[in-house]
């Protein structure tokens, strides 16, 4: 059976579809013959959908975070689904909740696992009886390059995907039980607006603190940064292959130009003294006593 043949008539569920990865995922599997649960948490981003790709979505209006929609959403899928099983599960929703550790309040840590982890376990959860069938389906999981490279203001967030990836590799674990199999799927920089949303979000909440300068500063090279990564629609493309080739791997990463080589082969104190560098963070001269 080629890969694309045991999609066609089948459905996979797509979390955060509303932009970037998401809704890039939706994109290449409806390219390929798949029907899409695309979840979103406005009527706008629905009807956003809908207008797109017609008949080949169903949007779902659902927070990862509130259980009682998820729960809601899996019902809505089943019942659709008239006891077909779901050929997929892309767990792509999620935040950054970026500052620096010594201002970041545990609140902001608390939501950024909330939906990043939590999130993910509870969606998964509600959705997992709906891959068990003859044909099992599969699971896929965005992660990071940030789960291996914690950047600067980013604690929360590579903490959450660091913790997301061990998360799934218990499950792919657990999994080989029902023969649903379980594959990361870890960007480095993508043309996405989730970090500049989260940089540029109250940009005063930084001044008069030792990191002013390097947030002005990040704030000044996340241009650059989104120009040299890849397009949403790669990633999308990449997810599709691993829900359809027979024998997808474990783990695979997508990175883009020198910046994200770098994250994964200079020796961590180069990339410490690069950071530094760029960002100003060095330690500031104190008045003699």
């Amino acid at each position: 059976m080629a890969p694309h043949e045991r999609f066609q008539g089948r459905s996979i569920v797509v979390t955060g579809a509303s932009t970037g990865i998401g809704r890039a995922c939706v994109a290449s599997a409806i390219g390929g013959g798949a029907h899409v649960f695309a979840t979103v948490r406005s009527q706008a981003d629905a009807a956003g959908l809908s207008q797109e790709f017609s008949a080949a979505v169903t949007p779902l209006i659902m927070d990862v975070t509130d259980a009682a929609a998820v729960a809601d959403a899996a019902a809505q899928v089943r019942e659709a689904l008239g006891g077909r099983a779901l050929a997929g599960l892309v767990n792509n929703a999620g935040v950054v909740v970026a500052g620096p550790v010594e201002l970041l309040p545990a609140e902001d840590l608390r939501r950024q696992f909330d939906i990043n982890l939590f999130g993910v376990h509870e969606v998964t959860r509600a959705f997992l009886p709906l891959l068990k069938g003859e044909q099992p389906g599969r699971i896929v999981m965005i992660s990071s390059i940030g789960a291996k490279d914690a950047q600067v203001f980013s604690a929360g967030y590579a903490a959450s995907k660091a913790a997301l990836e061990k998360y799934a590799q218990s499950l792919r674990r657990e999994m080989m039980l029902y023969g649903i199999k379980v594959i990361i799927v870890a960007p480095g920089s993508v043309k996405t607006p989730i970090w500049d949303k989260a940089i540029k979000t109250d940009p005063a909440r930084y001044a008069g603190t030792p990191y002013e300068r390097a947030a002005e500063r990040m704030r000044a090279l996340i241009p650059r940064i989104e120009a040299m990564g890849l397009p949403a629609a790669r990633i999308g493309e990449t997810v599709w292959r691993m829900l359809t080739m027979a024998h997808p791997p474990q783990k695979v990463m997508r990175i883009a130009g020198l910046t994200g080589w770098a994250q994964l082969n200079l020796p961590p104190e180069w990339i410490d003294r690069a950071i530094a560098n760029a960002l100003e963070l060095k330690p500031q001269s104190r008045p003699q006593r």
